[in-house]
């Protein structure tokens, strides 16, 4: 057979992990590599976190999963923990991070059935967001790479100019439930949202009855120093959708929302095998225990801003390949004036993990742990490994 094992949908490249240690990936061959990538943006507490492997030991012991036919102590939890720290009245719990925005996006459309106004089905989305891989959310965004081959699309959802808000008022209509954004685009190129943005489009479903919901897939959970990134904007928004960070490696999602938001969210309405599960939920208890502190968010905002700086003294010293910073917390990226991609690729080479993105974005997402010590190794060795750089001819 040609067909590889593994089906063939990923690029993958010559790192191959068998052992992680902090913030260091050690390969088969018992390479190292900093691990400035975090499985893209996942491993918030690095890698063999005592804490976290703790927890999800003693919870294999005793319950891994049961139907949620049953009652669920630990799922209740965890959902009362992040309702008492968040927006929220009420959580769904996912596998994934599309699993979380698919239910928001059937939550945000049910409340308006439930309303009696089911012609409100329209989200209005932006350009180069991405919100996962499921038909659904491929069909909310503009990326021709993620749409390519899978027609006929899901209708109800028109994109346009993110950061715009002129244009994402002009495309209400009486057909519209709400607006579908990332605070700060991850994939489409570490682009944080203006504040007037986001409170413009708040107004907006405030005056319109509309939802707002927010994908914090990959910015939330403390990735920007706050909780989640809507924190830092002045809004709150109607549903929110989260995942990554949230089960420190763990697959964990969940889907947060207002009680009136979720009215429509009844018996039968929704639902997930695995979803919820107790040792996804040991792991997500144990990821608050360590990041949901003023004292850790607090350290998350000053490294942040610690690693930023060093970023913004190296870049001058390159400027024939970098051009700028931007994001926020230990959420940032690297604006390149040559192919991302092929420096990223290039960076594994001197045994360091980034991870690129649209708009030649290299995007720079630690684990939450790092220390001044991993700053001054990681920017020493982006700033040797573009000294030896040769931007490739086509890329030139």
């Amino acid at each position: 057979m040609a067909i590889t094992p593994l089906m063939p949908v990923y690029p993958r490249c010559e790192v191959r992990p068998v052992r992680g240690e902090g913030v260091w990936l050690i390969g088969e061959g018992g390479e190292r590599y900093l691990d400035f990538a975090s499985g893209i943006a996942v491993n918030l507490l690095g890698h063999s976190h005592p804490h976290l492997i703790g927890a999800i030991q003693k919870q294999a012991e005793t319950l891994m999963h049961v139907s949620n036919l049953y009652g669920s102590p630990q799922g209740e939890a965890l959902a009362k923990r992040l309702t008492d720290m968040t927006f929220a009245d009420t959580v769904f719990f996912t596998n994934s991070g599309a699993e979380a925005v698919e239910c928001a996006i059937k939550t945000a459309r049910r409340y308006h059935h439930a309303a009696g106004n089911p012609h409100k089905s329209k989200l209005i989305t932006f350009r180069n967001a991405f919100h996962g891989r499921t038909m659904a959310t491929i069909s909310a965004t503009d990326q021709v790479k993620l749409r390519d081959g899978f027609a006929p699309l899901l209708e109800g959802f028109e994109v346009v100019d993110f950061d715009d808000l002129d244009a994402a008022l002009a495309a209400i209509d009486d057909n519209t439930a709400g607006f579908l954004v990332e605070p700060v685009q991850g994939e489409g190129g570490i682009r944080p949202a203006s504040p007037e943005f986001l409170q413009g489009l708040r107004k907006a479903c405030d005056e319109h009855d509309l939802m707002l919901v927010l994908d914090e897939v990959q910015c939330g959970v403390a990735r920007t120093g706050t909780l989640y990134a809507y924190e830092q904007y002045g809004i709150v928004p109607d549903i929110l959708a989260t995942a990554k960070g949230i089960g420190g490696g763990f697959p964990l999602g969940a889907c947060l929302a207002t009680e009136k938001a979720a009215s429509g969210m009844v018996i039968g309405t929704h639902g997930s095998t695995y979803g919820g599960n107790p040792l996804a939920m040991a792991a997500g208890m144990a990821v608050l225990d360590v990041v949901a502190t003023p004292e850790f968010l607090a350290q998350v905002r000053e490294t942040g801003q610690r690693l930023r700086a060093a970023l913004e003294q190296m870049l001058p010293n390159h400027d024939h390949l970098f051009e700028s910073v931007r994001g926020l917390g230990l959420m940032l990226g690297i604006k390149m004036k040559t192919d991302s991609r092929a420096f990223v690729s290039y960076l594994r080479t001197r045994g360091i993990l980034t991870v690129a993105a649209g708009d030649n974005v290299v995007r720079v997402l630690p684990p939450l742990i790092i220390d001044d010590a991993d700053i001054r190794t990681f920017v020493d060795g982006l700033s040797a490994a573009a000294a030896d750089y040769a931007v490739p001819a086509q890329a030139a």
